[in-house]
């Protein structure tokens, strides 16, 4: 059975503060009684007040919790191991992470980039010095399912499906509990898991009550269908949207045992409410949130990962302004 020991993730805590930064956890106060709550809630349940805080890695020097990861699986690398460089694959905030470690390492960095990453992704990784190289969303894919590319050269870090990788998100794990220690949830967006399976595995092992939700668009819920099936899945009406940092075309058989073992639930949104949270988000504290980002909030928002306290992940921040305003300017504030 594939776990992230309590031990890798202290460990990596010891050391990710030399790329990342401790952010910080607010609370987003809404009038929910206005928002329709969740149908399958107790009658209960329905009555009691959800209380939000955000965990915001929008904050991050890149902008997204992937610094954390980044950093501590190329810290670990062995001179043989970076002597051609680092690469890995991503839609932009892992490409961006990786990019930021190897720079502070002192190495050479590529990366493949899918071709709906959006244009601010792509100028935050020419800054950061990486070579990009843009191919196809089923070639990325692919290379994530595969961790290979004849394209590229040097050592690969994988974006999500690596342990060295998923004990440095878990980091933001142990800053949840040490600011918010009564939380009763957690909710943060799936993409390939690495986020999800890094802090469920901080909750497992330090306060094993605490629930913990994936967050997929409508667009593309792989989790949602493995859990219902038992069994890693591949979603056939994926669809690209502004919710690019989430919403992959499948769960990896390799991070299945995790992700089942771990997630108690994925919450599935419309893109319409996730929109409407980053309007929200953006209203009440005054915080750009990403699609996957949004989609986290609008899970939590929902009621459907319980009452009392429930943290969304602010996994990012990396938006086109252009593109945000757009979206927002679409959704009524409340």
């Amino acid at each position: 059975m594939r776990q992230i020991p309590l031990d890798a993730i202290t460990d990596a805590a010891r050391h990710v503060y030399k790329a990342a930064v401790r952010t910080p956890l607010i609370k987003l106060d809404l009038p929910f009684a206005s928002a329709a709550p969740a149908p399958d809630l107790s009658a209960e349940a329905r009555t009691a007040k959800v209380e939000v805080y955000l965990k915001l890695e929008s904050l991050q020097p890149i902008g997204s919790f992937k610094i954390r990861g980044a950093w501590n699986a190329v810290r670990k690398l062995s001179p043989e191991q970076m002597k051609d460089g680092v690469w890995t694959v991503s839609a932009g905030n892992a490409a961006q992470g990786v990019a930021f470690a190897a720079r502070l390492a002192g190495v050479p960095c590529s990366v493949m980039v899918m071709d709906t990453a959006p244009q601010i992704k792509l100028r935050a990784i020419e800054k950061l010095g990486a070579t990009i190289i843009g191919v196809s969303h089923d070639e990325c894919w692919t290379t994530v399912e595969t961790h290979a590319s004849p394209r590229m050269k040097g050592h690969f870090v994988h974006p999500f499906d690596d342990d060295d990788f998923i004990a440095g998100n878990a980091t933001a794990g142990l800053e949840i509990l040490e600011d918010l220690p009564d939380v009763d949830a957690v909710v943060a967006a799936l993409g390939g898991g690495g986020l999800l399976s890094g802090i469920a595995s901080v909750m497992r092992a330090k306060k094993p009550g605490v629930k913990v939700f994936a967050a997929e668009p409508e667009t593309a819920a792989p989790l949602e269908l493995s859990l219902r099936r038992n069994a890693p899945s591949y979603f056939d009406g994926w669809k690209p949207t502004f919710v690019d940092g989430a919403g992959g075309k499948s769960v990896l058989p390799t991070m299945w045992p995790l992700l089942k073992e771990l997630v108690d639930g994925s919450i599935v949104m419309p893109l319409d409410d996730i929109a409407s949270a980053m309007r929200k988000t953006a209203e009440r504290v005054h915080v750009v949130a990403e699609g996957a980002a949004g989609t986290a909030i609008a899970a939590a928002i929902s009621g459907r990962a319980g009452t009392g306290k429930v943290v969304a992940v602010v996994s990012g921040g990396n938006i086109d302004l252009s593109r945000f305003s757009e979206l927002v300017r679409a959704h009524a504030a409340i």
